[in-house]
């Protein structure tokens, strides 16, 4: 059969829509298409299959097989033919298709009699909701314009079936958007919340997926391109010579809204009966499918560029912009594919909580939620399509969990979990004004990280005794262009006037890795963890460099300065750093300002490579503060982005306690202060291993301060470095479970 995609698709789609519209139950519906295709295509076969849950798919209707393996016939992903197409999202289009490797025979559906195959996936925006199969008796491949025709049809059964038409008893399916749903992510930032679902980037839902009227959304189509690219044009003249990097995003965008393939490809749709908005989001579901496989980062970064633009068309199209009019819901959650620091910064400390798509460890996302104290999960993938605004939804940043729409049960244990923190904090409130002494009289001095203004309240009610890491970059992260000396002199003034003469670290600007600055030419380097980042991008950027310096300098105006610069892997680098505070001073000194009352000058032992430096290093130092999170991953070389490894290798392991005590030993040989800073920092139970092992000053998140320190001032050191030295003589790999046991027998609780 010739298949004319102008004509016969048309007709087909205005079959399933009158379908569609009928007032049938759910299961009469999904017969009525199978049957509806069948005969379009001319074929014996026609089945649907859709999702259980994850990993299953179940025959829900079908022409041609038997019906009793209706709701009966069940898959695992992968396996057969129709489980091939689930998994990798291709179409497999075969003449014989007993012969294929990935074949399966299921008796109860009778299915050997038939050798063509065709089965392409039932997708929407990149996710798979099932697989739709034609089969046929006769030996052949179906033509292109079968399998488009065919596409173009399981793009509206997705749009139905995102909208419920298939939900009903009879059809055993859940409806979508209203089951509890567990996420597993990564933990971004520790801590719980429960609250209701506010998402950055609501979806645009299409309701019309089928039109009469190719020609009047052809014309549709085409006005919403044409404002487009008019606004893509406007973006583009606003921007400075500074903004590079934005200009060629928007470059990219200007490159896909004057492409004349994907007008083509979406003109198509329309001729076969789509609307404007579902061709537009079959091209992007397209789109975002192939994101998922293809390994080259800068096509996966163009398919990005696309799905974004994809989205600005389809709001122009449907009316529905980025401000839907939805109310933010009381205690609010905000979910997002992912998010930049000053639209974050634009929703204010009210967010009780914060889940992302992507996202990163280190990203500034996680610095804003670490300055609020709120509870981040990343890596939670599929959220964004599943939450609705006002959804139900539990927060484990402990865990990197997240509830949606949980049941009762589910979520009463959180709230007792939330209970039991809130019960604690009352606890740590009378421990502010004490000091963290241990049983044995060991004075550990408990500091805090902060980056932004509005954490510097929580040095005194914390307890800290000042500021251990003051993040700069962030100040940095929310512009669009480079910040002026004078701004920055003036934060940093507010920084140590808020401070009360309690001695604040400013770490100088730490950008690179997962933090690029939106006016900055990115790098594409292979593992830009390892790349040009923090003091690499100071020593060769030193305009930025020395900006920063003088406005720290002026901001002192004769108070104590403490800076301390990120990421020094070599004694020369540091050298270099430190003459550049020398020549400031003295440039400074020149123009007759007010210097610092005194200087201290550190550095960050984030790779294992400093700690080998030669004695000169430790002796010209003022400081060393470090850096948990960079060297632990260095140590143990596992990516800390990486679920598969980081999990794998413990802060307590007994040989990077070795090395956290040569590093003590090599500060004590020279008298040079040390500390530990970073998220383990804020851990009781790593807390009181690192103090053991000789750190007297650590820096955390404010909110760990009450925690360690009620733990610290119930221990005897001397007790816990027995503990660790005897674990390690018995050759356990991690002195955890013996800390814990030691803490137990001591009636002290982690």
């Amino acid at each position: 059969m010739q298949y004319s995609r102008e004509t016969e698709s048309r007709k087909l789609l205005r079959r399933l829509r009158d379908t569609l519209a009928e007032d049938t139950a759910s299961q009469t519906r999904l017969d009525h298409i199978t049957s509806l295709i069948a005969d379009s295509m001319q074929t014996e076969v026609c089945s649907i299959y859709l999702f259980r849950d994850d990993d299953t798919l179940e025959l829900c209707a079908t022409e041609g097989l038997k019906a009793e393996a209706v709701h009966k016939t069940r898959l695992r992903i992968g396996e057969g033919l129709v489980g091939r197409v689930a998994r990798t999202k291709h179409i497999v289009n075969t003449a014989d298709a007993p012969s294929e490797r990935y074949f399966r025979y299921m008796p109860e559906t009778g299915e050997e009699i038939y050798s063509s195959f065709l089965g392409l996936p039932i997708q929407r925006l990149g996710g798979t909701l099932g697989v739709l199969v034609v089969q046929s008796k006769q030996s052949r491949q179906f033509s292109d314009d079968e399998v488009y025709a065919l596409e173009v049809v399981a793009m509206v059964l997705a749009e139905m079936t995102e909208l419920g038409a298939f939900v009903g008893e009879d059809t055993a399916l859940t409806a979508l958007h209203q089951q509890p749903v567990m996420f597993r992510g990564a933990t971004g930032q520790e801590g719980v919340a429960e609250g209701n679902v506010y998402l950055h980037e609501p979806r645009v839902v299409v309701t019309n997926p089928v039109a009469d009227d190719p020609e009047s959304e052809t014309v549709r189509l085409r006005e919403a391109v044409d404002t487009l690219r008019l606004s893509v044009d406007d973006m583009l003249s606003s921007l400075g010579k500074a903004d590079k990097d934005q200009r060629d995003v928007l470059e990219a965008y200007r490159m896909f809204a004057n492409s004349r393939g994907w007008m083509r490809r979406m003109e198509e749709d329309i001729s076969s009966g789509l609307s404007a908005e579902a061709a537009v989001e079959k091209e992007q579901s397209i789109a975002r499918a192939r994101m998922a496989t293809v390994p080259d980062p800068y096509m996966r970064e163009r398919l990005h560029d696309l799905d974004d633009l994809s989205n600005r068309l389809l709001r122009i199209l449907t009316g529905q912009g980025k401000e839907t009019g939805a109310e933010m819901p009381d205690n609010p959650i905000l979910i997002a594919r992912n998010i930049g620091p000053g639209e974050l910064l634009d929703y204010g400390k009210n967010l009780k909580g914060i889940v992302l798509e992507q996202g990163s460890v280190g990203s500034h996302a996680a610095v804003v939620a670490r300055a609020w104290a709120i509870p981040l999960v990343i890596h939670a993938r599929g959220i964004t399509t599943e939450a609705l605004n006002g959804d139900p939804i539990l927060v484990d940043g402990d865990q990197g969990v997240v509830h949606l729409r949980p049941e009762e049960n589910v979520a009463k244990a959180f709230r007792d979990k939330i209970a039991m923190q809130e019960e604690a904090v009352k606890l740590y409130t009378g421990l502010v004004d004490k000091p963290a002494t241990t049983l044995d009289g060991k004075r550990i001095n408990m500091h805090m990280n902060a980056g932004l203004m509005a954490d510097l309240p929580s040095l005194a009610s914390s307890g800290a005794e000042g500021v251990g890491l003051f993040r700069t970059e962030l100040q940095f992260l929310i512009r669009n262009s480079v910040p002026r000396r004078g701004e920055l002199a003036s934060l940093y003034g507010r920084v140590m006037d808020a401070a009360k003469g309690k001695r604040v670290a400013f770490r100088t600007l730490d950008i690179g890795s997962d933090k690029v600055l939106p006016y900055m030419k990115s790098q594409d380097e292979p593992n830009p963890a390892m790349g040009w980042r923090a003091i690499r991008v100071g020593l060769d950027k030193r305009g930025v460099m020395r900006m920063q310096l003088q406005a720290l300098i002026r901001a002192a105006a004769g108070r104590p300065l403490t800076i301390m610069f990120p990421f020094i892997a070599q004694f020369e680098e540091f050298r270099e750093a430190r003459a550049m505070v020398d020549a400031e001073m003295e440039n400074e000194k020149r123009l007759g300002h007010a210097l610092p009352s005194e200087v201290e000058v550190g550095a960050m032992l984030e790779t294992p490579s400093l700690a080998f430096a030669p004695d000169r290093f430790f002796q010209e130092t003022d400081f060393i503060s470090i850096g948990g999170n960079d060297l632990k991953q260095f140590f143990f070389a596992a990516d800390r982005e990486n679920e598969r490894v980081r999990r794998r290798y413990d802060t307590l392991n007994v040989s990077f306690l070795s090395f956290i005590r040569q590093i003590v030993a090599r500060c004590e040989e020279h008298n040079t202060p040390v500390s530990f800073c970073g998220e383990d920092a804020g851990r009781p139970l790593e807390a009181v291993a690192f103090s053991a092992v000789g750190l007297r000053t650590l820096s955390m998140r404010p909110a760990s301060i009450g925690p360690v320190k009620s733990v610290l001032r119930r221990v005897n050191l001397d007790e816990v470095l027995a503990e660790i030295d005897a674990a390690a003589e018995r050759g356990e790999q991690s002195v955890r479970a013996a800390l814990t046991d030691y803490l137990k027998r001591q009636d002290v609780i982690v």
